[in-house]
């Protein structure tokens, strides 16, 4: 008996042992499977109107791969055009900041409209710094490539077989459990592509309005800074305020104080509105996850991986609850009230 405690014990630190050593395979796995489950609903899609599983994957990837042409448009003009200008009007805008009492009051004092236009007359010289230094990251970005390939690979397999595979694992699973797990799977997948669409359309929404806000304030980078609002706003909680800041110092350097102002006031609102409003109704939908399963589940998601952790944080959190949900239930069918007598099976022929 000692023996084999001792040997399952060794077996399933060998076990622990080995996942730690192959986690960054286990991570590429994970967020393939995560997005082979998001991209399920478009693939499942484009085969109802006709097309071949294969085919609809394919389908799926070219309009991913257009959507980032179709970003990558709207984004670098604009940001080549504008660097230039900003980059020739930042010395007007630190002589506008002498028009604002508050600040010519604690510029007479610290002299920071001095050292901030020294700062600007260096800035071309800068830029040119920082893109040298860009260079120096180049074997990093082809390595986050390489990854990015493989875990669509990854994915590719997993949305062409995934669906024949789960369906000899329930078959094997016998006609008790095979039912119970394909329904839990199921709603693993109802749940998990219903969070990522919503989770996409909260963002456009945010990155839309942001766009419309800032073109109404003549702030510039009014496209890149929306499309940077719409793609913080994919972090649940904390994004749209990263973002905000980001944007509102910006508008700072524009206009100090009514574009700034402006801007607080409508992020503080949209908050408000995507918090209380469009969040519980996408999460109420989609996971059915309390506001506090969600803020700790984002907490220790992003404590464990960053960004990413906090991305799939909600998801896996509502599947957990899913699988929780149906244990119970389980244990309630099995278990007997209290007080209630247990029964007894009486052989046949007693």
């Amino acid at each position: 008996m000692v023996a084999k405690v001792v040997l399952v014990a060794a077996a399933v630190a060998a076990a622990l042992y080995l996942l730690y050593q192959i986690r960054s395979v286990v991570a590429l796995v994970f967020i393939a499977l995560f997005i082979a489950v998001a991209l399920g609903r478009p693939v499942d899609f484009f085969e109802r109107i006709g097309l071949k599983r294969g085919l609809a994957i394919l389908a799926t990837y070219l309009g991913l791969l257009g959507a980032v042409f179709l970003v990558g448009l709207l984004i670098v003009p604009p940001i080549v055009n504008e660097t230039d200008s900003f980059v020739k009007n930042v010395p007007g805008y630190v002589d506008d900041l002498r028009k604002n009492k508050t600040i010519r009051d604690y510029d007479e004092k610290y002299h920071v409209t001095e050292k901030l236009r020294t700062g600007a007359e260096k800035l071309p010289s800068r830029l040119g710094d920082a893109l040298g230094a860009l260079q120096s990251v180049t074997v990093g970005v082809f390595s986050a490539l390489v990854q990015l390939i493989t875990v669509l690979v990854m994915a590719f397999f997993m949305l062409l077989d995934g669906k024949r595979a789960l369906a000899w694992a329930f078959e094997e699973l016998g006609p008790a459990r095979g039912p119970r797990y394909r329904k839990i799977a199921h709603d693993v997948y109802r749940s998990v592509g219903g969070y990522v669409a919503g989770n996409l359309l909260i963002s456009v929404i945010a990155g839309v309005t942001t766009w419309i806000v800032l073109t109404i304030l003549g702030v510039p980078f009014a496209v890149p800074l929306a499309v940077l609002m719409a793609f913080l706003d994919l972090i649940p909680l904390v994004g749209a305020t990263i973002a905000g800041i980001l944007i509102g110092v910006v508008a700072a350097i524009h206009n100090f104080p009514g574009d700034l102002i402006v801007w607080v006031i409508w992020l503080i609102l949209y908050q408000q509105i995507e918090n209380n409003l469009i969040q519980p109704q996408v999460y109420r939908r989609t996971v059915q996850l309390h506001p506090l399963v969600v803020l700790v589940a984002v907490l220790i998601g992003a404590s464990l991986a960053g960004v990413l952790g906090a991305l799939v944080a909600i998801p896996v959190a509502g599947g957990a609850q899913i699988f929780a949900r149906d244990w119970w239930q389980l244990r309630k069918s099995r278990a007997p009230l209290p007080g209630e007598p247990v029964p007894i099976e009486v052989p046949e022929g007693a």
